[in-house]
């Protein structure tokens, strides 16, 4: 019976196993070409698992992408790809440090976005307490 048990664990592993809802924090803070890689990462991420709960954490110029009316370099709207991506559940975390001292407001960024105390506490948060991932585009 042993051997049995053994050998149905061991072909559920090497066949990769049921694909559950993986747990992601994607850190973003290094300005618009980042956000570019990590939004297409999550887009992704999404098409071959998708109940992932993903959350994207953002912090000093990783926040770009998430201010009103910026475009990537071929002139498509951010806010567009955040839209759809919130609509799939992806939740996105600006952090209130990096506007303090970039001197932002939230009226500057868009619906999608919501706020957090620290970017990199919440990702410490995620990971730790959370179980997720990280993930660094």
């Amino acid at each position: 019976m042993r051997t049995l048990l053994a050998v149905v664990l061991l072909a559920g592993c090497a066949s990769g196993g049921p694909v559950g809802p993986d747990k992601v924090v994607y850190h973003l803070n290094s300005g618009l070409e980042q956000a570019t890689n990590g939004l297409r990462n999550v887009r992704n991420h999404l098409e071959v698992n998708p109940q992932a709960k993903i959350v994207v954490v953002a912090h000093a110029q990783g926040v770009d992408f998430m201010m009103k009316d910026v475009k990537d370099k071929n002139g498509n709207p951010y806010q567009v790809i955040v839209e759809d991506l919130k609509n799939q559940g992806i939740r996105f975390d600006v952090c209130e440090i990096t506007l303090r001292n970039r001197k932002l407001k939230k009226d500057q960024f868009i619906e999608e976005a919501s706020y957090v105390p620290s970017g990199v506490a919440e990702i410490a948060r995620l990971q730790q307490r959370e179980g997720y991932a990280y993930l660094r585009p």
